[in-house]
């Protein structure tokens, strides 16, 4: 199958796989007499745990371990540290998306939204730090 093909099977998108064999995540495609890219349904099974893998928020560094560990006997210990060291980063970023959303939610409830000139929210963008404010859900 050509590459669009290819594309609607593993819903990646051909400049994704274009991309994904530029740098060496996946191996080149084969190609036609007339020089098209011509993918298989193996191609389409790793494109398809490309787009999984990335729908679960890992980086092209990890998919590529992932990958490595996936196409040879591989002890699950390490697919399972992999995974694991992920879960702790995406933690850390829920984390600090929080901390974002209660910053902005005390910046907005402080500002008055009117036709005053005075804003805390752009206060707070203009000053060299904006302070996060650490509070409960709920608590104001």
């Amino acid at each position: 199958m050509n590459i669009g093909q290819a594309a609607a099977a593993s819903g990646v998108s051909a400049k994704m796989i274009r991309h994904y064999e530029e740098i060496g995540v996946i191996s080149k495609a084969g190609r036609s007499l007339s020089g098209y890219r011509v993918y298989n349904e193996n191609d389409i099974h790793v494109l398809r745990f490309l787009k999984r893998a990335r729908s679960l928020g890992f980086p092209v560094s990890e998919i590529r371990k992932l990958l490595l560990l996936w196409r040879s006997r591989r002890p699950s210990s390490e697919v399972k540290r992999i995974a694991l060291g992920h879960v702790v980063g995406l933690q850390q970023n829920i984390t600090e998306m929080q901390e974002m959303v209660n910053t902005l939610t005390h910046l907005a409830k402080h500002c008055h939204g009117d036709d005053r000139p005075e804003c805390p929210i752009l206060d707070a963008l203009g000053s060299k730090t904006v302070s996060r404010q650490r509070q409960s859900p709920g608590r104001e």
